[in-house]
């Protein structure tokens, strides 16, 4: 398939790699693969796809302004008693 070059669509596509970590080719092809299944051949209607995406991830990161690298960066905060732990002497 060609690649589509729209600007509105990669800033959606682009806003969704950033929220999910993950790379731009992989968010249009998880837009791609979602417009497969929905039978979507337009360009509107991949676009209306990305945004429900989007929104999708948005609302399941805590904070909407946080997607899964800030949670990431929580995860791998020490907890108190694990500041001190050592895995060699």
């Amino acid at each position: 398939m060609p690649t589509i070059e729209d600007h509105s669509f990669l800033k959606i596509c682009a806003q969704l790699a950033s929220c999910l970590s993950i790379s731009l080719a992989a968010a249009r092809r998880k837009v791609d693969l979602a417009a497969a299944n929905q039978g979507v051949r337009s360009l509107e209607e991949r676009k209306l796809i990305a945004e429900n995406l989007l929104k999708q991830a948005l609302f399941n990161s805590k904070d909407s302004k946080k997607c899964s690298s800030s949670e990431l960066d929580n995860l791998l905060t020490a907890l108190a008693e694990d500041e001190n732990f050592m895995i060699e002497d």
